[in-house]
């Protein structure tokens, strides 16, 4: 409430007129007022309870009222709108005039009790999961039998209703990664990554319309690592990095990008939170990935360890080796590679 009300504030002065409350702050407002009324509710129905202790206690009026009603329908806007919040946040901290609205206006608050923007944004999510237990709860101490059988059934729905949300919450997360993977992933022709192609130059144009940085634009693709490692080439080591999907994995040699005097502020591009600190780090850098050879599907990959021996011989640490196959199960490509560490390995 703090850093909302305190933007509203600024904004009506004509300060960060460009900060989208919605994009920032969703229905939080909604969800506040919604919730606070529950609380009073409840709290007020116990406290009538307590007053005429010999009365039965019959829980189904308020809890039907708010659970049957706006109560979950307002966390799901809310949970669905999060990712993309704390994607935005990231890229307004970036910025001297919004960090000043956090630091000086909103965080020496007595309010916040020291605690940061992203930390309340997610009190909403840790609020939703508890609902269930506050429904078992009330089960457990009920006596009517139609009572308790309302309230089963309305703790059921509520848990359904979360496992549908994490569904959509982990779609837009993937989504959101894949969609920064295709700035960050740039895939060379096949005349600029292997010499032995030749194209003439009049039939050049007709192969790029047949881009393979679509591969990455299916929303149903998974990626599930993500990680850098060491490959070993014959006359010299290559710092590569891996991400491994949920049909294939690519393997892309890294480039750092030396910054130019006057060249754009790439610290301002907009990251997606749930990449890996290091990847995050190496975007704001300006740093891409080039697509070293064509991704290896997984059930054409064969994974196979280094024998220790080879360790001391030839001074591979943390190594293995990764063999692509075609169709016809002859190997088309070797990967040797190398991890910083056994455990990483």
């Amino acid at each position: 409430k703090v850093f909302m009300n305190t933007l509203k504030y600024l904004q009506s002065n004509e300060i960060l007129l460009d900060v989208d409350l919605w994009r920032l702050f969703a229905n939080l407002e909604e969800l506040n007022r919604i919730s606070l009324s529950f609380v009073k509710d409840f709290f007020e129905f116990v406290k009538k309870h307590v007053s005429k202790s010999d009365s039965p206690v019959d829980f189904s009026s308020v809890l039907r009222k708010f659970f049957q009603g706006d109560l979950c329908q307002t966390h799901q806007i809310y949970c669905l709108n999060y990712t993309s919040a704390v994607f935005y946040l990231e890229n307004l901290r970036q910025r001297e005039d919004f960090g000043i609205y956090l630091k000086q206006w909103c965080e020496q608050n007595e309010q916040c009790k020291r605690l940061h923007l992203p930390e309340l944004l997610v009190a909403p999510l840790h609020r939703l999961t508890r609902y269930p237990l506050l429904l078992n709860n009330i089960w457990k101490r009920s006596i009517d039998e139609t009572e308790k059988s309302f309230i089963w059934s309305l703790k059921e729905k509520v848990e359904k209703s979360i496992w549908v949300l994490e569904g959509k919450v982990k779609w837009l997360d993937n989504f959101q990664k894949l969609r920064q993977l295709q700035e960050v992933i740039m895939w060379p022709q096949v005349w600029d990554r292997d010499k032995r192609f030749f194209v003439p130059e009049c039939l050049k144009q007709s192969l790029r319309e047949n881009s393979s940085e679509n591969i990455l634009s299916s929303a149903n693709r998974l990626l599930l690592h993500e990680g850098k490692l060491t490959l070993a080439e014959s006359t010299r080591l290559l710092e590569v990095y891996l991400f491994l999907f949920d049909d294939f994995l690519l393997i892309t040699k890294i480039k750092h990008n030396k910054k130019k005097h006057g060249s754009s502020d790439t610290s301002l591009i907009p990251i997606c939170p749930s990449l890996t600190p290091e990847l995050q780090s190496f975007i704001r850098e300006g740093g891409f990935c080039t697509v070293l050879d064509q991704p290896i599907p997984l059930d054409r990959l064969i994974l196979k360890n280094v024998d220790p021996i080879h360790i001391t011989v030839f001074s591979l640490r943390n190594a293995f080796l990764i063999q692509h196959e075609n169709r016809y199960r002859q190997c088309i490509a070797v990967f040797l590679l190398q991890a910083q560490t056994e455990t990483s390995k």
